[in-house]
Order: structure tokens, then sequence, then C-alpha cells
């Protein structure tokens, strides 16, 4: 075992450095379109930021999906949050995999270029939904009384232009339809249907996505319709 990985070693290195060099000629062909996909991420995360700046707490809308699933509760809240974690981390590694195995059909560097393209023309309707519409944040911590459910007149430029995206993504409030989690659930499951190459692994991401939905709606994230027009 030992002589079989010490033999094996050299060609890896050789397949990650030969891969290495074909995706950094790749990003340089394609640095604008890259560049404009990650800089819109932190557009979106601005405009999410901006509307919690306007929302206003008041009562829970009547939601099917409130009704009919049982509720999590504040102290499993984390559960969604780490199933999107790991279809997120999941599909990360997916992308990179040409790096270390020989099976290559895709190349890293395009595959983000489309996925972040089809990620910012969806953030760009979703941004022009949540604001088109306020209503008040079914999350916990989004309800009358929170401290967290407002956020205070900004100071300074600076202080609206500095987004804290961890806080942003846990305790942000008002961007609601549709859900930024499903739009990335979903274009990640989609492209992996489209360019994987196992089966069974792409019927169980779907599988996962559908366990998502559910698992935002029973948290209280999102409502039901910002679930269902993200689908």
């Amino acid at each position: 075992m030992p002589f079989y990985i010490a033999r094996q070693a050299p060609k890896l290195w050789r397949k990650i450095c030969t891969e290495t060099t074909i995706e950094i000629s790749l990003v340089a062909e394609n640095r604008k379109l890259l560049l404009a996909g990650i800089v819109f991420q932190y557009i979106h995360g601005l405009a999410a930021h901006g509307i919690h700046y306007l929302h206003r707490p008041g009562p829970t809308l009547q939601d099917a999906g409130f009704f009919l699933l049982p509720e999590l509760g504040q102290d499993r809240a984390y559960v969604s949050e780490t199933s999107f974690t790991f279809i997120f981390a999941s599909f990360v590694l997916w992308t990179i995999h040409p790096f270390v195995f020989q099976n290559k059909k895709i190349y890293t560097v395009l595959i983000w270029c489309r996925v972040l393209a089809y990620l910012v023309a969806c953030q760009i309707l979703r941004i022009f939904t949540f604001y088109s519409t306020h209503l008040p944040g079914p999350n916990y911590h989004c309800h009358e009384g929170s401290k967290l459910a407002r956020l205070p007149h900004p100071k300074s430029a600076i202080e609206l232009l500095v987004i804290n995206f961890s806080r942003g993504v846990n305790y942000g409030c008002g961007d609601l339809i549709f859900s930024s989690h499903m739009i990335f659930t979903i274009v990640f499951v989609r492209t992996f249907h489209k360019y994987g190459t196992n089966r069974c692994i792409k019927q169980l991401a779907w599988l996962l996505a559908v366990v998502q939905s559910f698992l935002i709606v029973a948290s209280h994230k999102h409502y039901t319709v910002d679930v269902v027009v993200a689908w």
C-alpha cells in the first residue's frame, strides 16, 4: 500500500499542475465575467442590507407552510443552515474535482462563469421583488420587540456600504421574495444535473433541494411564497 501511494503521488502532482495551468489560462480569458459576478455578490448583499433599514416588523402573515409543517423553533433553526452549507460545500468540492480525478468532464472556471451568470440574473430579479413589496419578516429576530428587527439609520456612508455578510445571512430582515438560499440551491443542483455523471447523486441532489425548501419554511426564515417563486 505505501509503495502504491508513493508511485501514484507524482502522477497526482502532475495532474494538479496541468489542471492548474489550464484553469489559470481560463481565468485570464474570462476574468471580466468572473469579476463582474463576484462584484455583484457584494451589490446583492448591499441591497439586502438596505432593505433591512426599511423593514417594518408586524404580525406574521398567514402561511400554508407554517400551518402544515412542524416548526423547528429557534433552538433548531440551525438545521436549515447546516443543510444549505452541506449543499454549498458539496457543490464547491465537485467543481474542483478535475484537479484530482481523471474522469474530467468540466472546467472549474467555465462552470463558475455559468453559475455566476445565472446567480446574477436571479439576484437582479430578487432585488426588484423584495424592494417592490415589503413584507414583515417571519423569522424570530424580525418580530416586533426584537432589537434586530430594525436597523438604526446609518450615521455615515461607510456604515451603509460595509456589510457583515455572516450577520446579514443569519439576522437579515425584509429580503424575502424570493429566497436567496433556494436560488443558490437550485442553480447548484441544476448545474450538477447537467454536468455531473452519477445518476444516483443527481437524484439525491434534487431530494436535498426539496428537503431544503421544507426546512427553510419550517425554520420560518421565509414564507412559503418565497420558496415557491424561487423554484
